[in-house]
C-alpha cells in the first residue's frame, strides 16, 4: 500500500476582527469573561457585503495549498470538504469547490463532523491514497458561522467562542517508507449527541411547519452546547485517541514534536498539554486569534505552524479534534 503526505498547505480568514471588547457593546459580557473561560481574545468574523462564504473562503485557502504543493488545479484527483455551514442546505460546498477552481470533473465528498471533521476528511483522504484509487487529493475545512449565531446575552455562552476562516491542503502520494500520515483513529458517542447540537431546520419540522409556525422565540435555530458536559468528555477522549495513535505507531508522549489540538477552548489544550508533560514548544494554539473555527480549526493551525517554521523535516506532528455527535479522532504525521 502507498503512504499519503502533506505536500501543500493554506488557511484564509476574513479580514473583519471582531474582538471581545466589541462583543461587549452587542451582549452582556466583558474581555475578562471569555479569556478566563476560552482564552479567546478575538476572532474573524465575515463582515456582510463581502464575498465571502464558506465556499469562498474554503477555495481562497484552497488556492494557496495548491500552488504551494508545486501542483496545479488539474492535478487534483478528488475533493473532500468538511464543514458544519455549507453554503445551501443542498448540494454541499465540495463541488462549489470544484466549480470555482475550474477542475476537472473530478470527484467532490463533503463531511459533516463538525469539530472533528476534518480530522475525518484526512482519514477518508489517507485512505482513497493508500489503496491507490487517488494520488493528489484536495482536503479543505471551512466554516461561515457568525451568520447564525444568536448574538445576544441570551446566547453568549456559544457565539462568543465561534469564528470564520477555512484552511486546505494537498495530500500525495508518497512510496517514502515512515513519512506521511502514520495512522488516523476516529470514534463517535451519539448517545452525547444533544449536548451540542443544532436542531433546526432539519426534515423534523421541515419547511412549511417552520413558515407556519414562525416562531421568534425559536431558539433551535442557533448552536446549543452544554459546556462543562463537553468539556469533561473532551479532554477525556482527546486523551484516549493521542494515546491510541502513540500506541498503535510504537511512540511515548515524549515523542511528540508537535500537537495540534481542535482550537475548541485553550483551556482543554492546556489541560491535554499538562497530562502529556508536554512542552509549550510541543503544542500549538491560536484559539487567541480565531476563536472555533470548528472543521477549519486544525488545518488553520496546522496551515500557521508550518508558516511560522514550527514544523521539521522528520517531526511527529498530531492532530487531535473532538465536538459534536460527540465524534472524535486523531491523526499522526511523520513529517
Amino acid at each position: 500500500m502507498y503512504s499519503s503526505k502533506i505536500i501543500g498547505l493554506g488557511f484564509y480568514v476574513p479580514d473583519n476582527i471582531v474582538t471581545n471588547d466589541d462583543l461587549s457593546k452587542i451582549m452582556e459580557t466583558n474581555d475578562k469573561w471569555i479569556q478566563e473561560r476560552t482564552g479567546i481574545k478575538e476572532r474573524r468574523w465575515i463582515k456582510k457585503g463581502t464575498e465571502d462564504s464558506t465556499s469562498v473562503m474554503g477555495a481562497k485557502a484552497a488556492r494557496i495549498a495548491i500552488e504551494r504543493s508545486g501542483l496545479t488545479k488539474d492535478d487534483i484527483d478528488f475533493i473532500v470538504f468538511a464543514t458544519l455551514s455549507p453554503d445551501m442546505y443542498f448540494p454541499g460546498g465540495g463541488v462549489e469547490i470544484q466549480e470555482m477552481l475550474d477542475m476537472p470533473t473530478i470527484g467532490a465528498l463533503d463531511v459533516r463532523n463538525q469539530c472533528s471533521g476534518f480530522v475525518y476528511a484526512m482519514s477518508v483522504a489517507d485512505q482513497f491514497i493508500k489503496t491507490g484509487m487517488y494520488k493528489n487529493i484536495l482536503v479543505i475545512g471551512s466554516e461561515n458561522q457568525s451568520g447564525g449565531l444568536d448574538k445576544t446575552t441570551r446566547g453568549r455562552n456559544v457565539s462568543v467562542i465561534f469564528g470564520d476562516g477555512a484552511g486546505a491542503l494537498v495530500l500525495s502520494r508518497t512510496e517514502e517508507k515512515g513519512k506521511g500520515i502514520l495512522s488516523t483513529h476516529l470514534h463517535s458517542e451519539g448517545k452525547h449527541a444533544k449536548e451540542l447540537v443544532m436542531k433546526g431546520p432539519s426534515t423534523l419540522r421541515w419547511v412549511p411547519e417552520i413558515i407556519e409556525n414562525n416562531d421568534l422565540e425559536d431558539v433551535s435555530y442557533f448552536p446549543y452546547m452544554n459546556g462543562q458536559f463537553v468539556f469533561k468528555h473532551a479532554v477525556v477522549r482527546f486523551s484516549e485517541v493521542i494515546v491510541e495513535g502513540l500506541e498503535r505507531n510504537g511512540l511515548k508522549p515524549e515523542d511528540i514534536d508537535l500537537l495540534v489540538p481542535h482550537q475548541a477552548n485553550l483551556r482543554i489544550a492546556q489541560f491535554i498539554q499538562k497530562k502529556f508533560k508536554l512542552k509549550d514548544e510541543q503544542v500549538y494554539n491560536n484559539i487567541m486569534h480565531y476563536g472555533n473555527t470548528t472543521a477549519a480549526s486544525v488545518v488553520i493551525a496546522l496551515s500557521e505552524a508550518w508558516e511560522k517554521g514550527r514544523i521539521k523535516d522528520n517531526d511527529l506532528v498530531v492532530l487531535a479534534a473532538f465536538g459534536s455527535g460527540f465524534t472524535w479522532g486523531s491523526v499522526f504525521i511523520r513529517w
